[in-house]
Order: structure tokens, then C-alpha cells, then sequence
């Protein structure tokens, strides 16, 4: 069910189920996935004037869409240890479980450049 004040087959609801459905297959429960959705809707809502109040920072910060992209895995420590080792797992390297976090990330990173 989209955010209030979203008519159902607008543009918006279809984003809405869009982005719900995009973050449930991604492994996201379904509370968070709705969650996720309707701020980001109502984000674009109000970027876009079609919200009746928005915030400064909803209006001249960069979209939803890019911000994502920029400010994921970066902030203090990057990525967590355990979504270091769930992915040290999944390129099978040996020993992950004795490693510190950034050696994890090494790694990870010459494994990867090693492909």
C-alpha cells in the first residue's frame, strides 16, 4: 500500500511497488522493504512540489536514486564485518573466519582484482 496521499496507479505507486518488491528480492523483510519505499516516494514527492510540505534538505539534497549509489558502504568503517565475511564466503576465500575486518577487506579487494 503506497505512503498517504499517493493515488493508487500513479506513477508514484507503481515506484512504490517498484522499490518494495526490488528490496523483498534482495532479502529485505517486508516491513523494511515498505518502509524503504514509502521514503523514498515521498522523497521524490517532495522534490519533485507534489507534496504539500518538504523539507529544505528534501529539496536541494541530490536524489534518492544517486545519493544511494554515492553514500552506500562508506561512512566511518565501510561495509560491516559480517557483510565483509558473508561476502569473503562467497568468493571461498580459506581462513576468513581467523581474520580482522580490514583483513577481510584486503582480501576481498585482491581477490577480486585477481579475477
Amino acid at each position: 500500500m503506497p505512503p498517504r496521499g499517493v493515488k493508487k496507479g500513479s506513477k508514484r505507486a507503481r515506484q512504490y511497488e517498484h522499490i518494495k518488491d526490488s528490496l523483498q528480492e534482495r532479502g529485505s523483510s517486508t516491513d523494511e522493504a515498505e518502509e524503504i519505499a514509502a521514503r523514498t516516494v515521498n522523497k521524490e514527492r517532495a522534490r519533485s512540489g507534489e507534496a504539500t510540505t518538504s523539507s529544505r534538505l528534501s529539496r536541494e539534497d541530490i536524489s534518492s536514486g544517486r545519493r544511494g549509489g554515492l553514500r552506500s558502504h562508506r561512512g566511518p568503517g565501510g561495509r560491516t564485518f559480517r557483510q565483509l565475511y558473508n561476502e569473503a564466503r562467497r568468493l571461498g576465500i580459506e581462513g576468513r573466519s581467523r581474520m580482522s575486518k580490514s583483513q577481510l577487506q584486503h582480501a576481498i579487494a585482491g581477490k577480486k582484482s585477481s579475477r
